[in-house]
């Protein structure tokens, strides 16, 4: 290729690049989330992630799912690379350590649970009062557990 062709072509190279990058996949962030009030340290602390409201609580579903040991106090699990966009948790004290959330006829847990932004909520949580958005969020979550 003649120097000629390759200056001509330069200014479109440049401008196809920029809009490529642009157009790439939105920042990713690594977000820390704190669960705090784990009573005990049996079992697992279980922390899941939806991204947006679609399948929000379908354990099949989720986007990010982390587990840790349960400590008395607090735990902490740090999420890597996690995409910009909106999400909620919900986070769970696994104590008897089957993997999944016990719930008292399908419905009600009976394990320790929490959701971001502890929101007050009666019967199925939704996703709006629990979503918040990456990378805006702060650095750490906090997650309180209810029992």
């Amino acid at each position: 290729m003649s120097g000629t062709i390759r200056r001509r072509w330069a200014p479109a190279w440049l401008a196809a690049t920029m809009v490529a990058a642009l157009a790439g996949p939105a920042h990713a962030s690594d977000l820390a989330v704190r669960v705090t009030g784990v009573r005990g340290g049996d079992g697992t602390i279980h922390v899941a992630f939806w991204r947006g409201t679609d399948g929000f609580r379908d354990w099949t579903r989720t986007a990010r799912e982390g587990t840790t040991p349960a400590r008395d106090g607090a735990v902490e699990i740090t999420f890597r690379d996690l995409d910009a966009g909106r999400y909620a948790i919900i986070a769970y004290h696994d104590e008897d350590g089957d993997g999944e959330l016990d719930r008292f006829f399908g419905m009600m847990p009976t394990e320790a649970w929490g959701l971001s932004n502890d929101p007050e909520i009666s019967g199925p949580p939704d996703f709006d009062p629990a979503a918040f958005e990456l990378p805006a969020a702060a650095p750490v979550i906090e997650v309180p557990l209810n029992y």
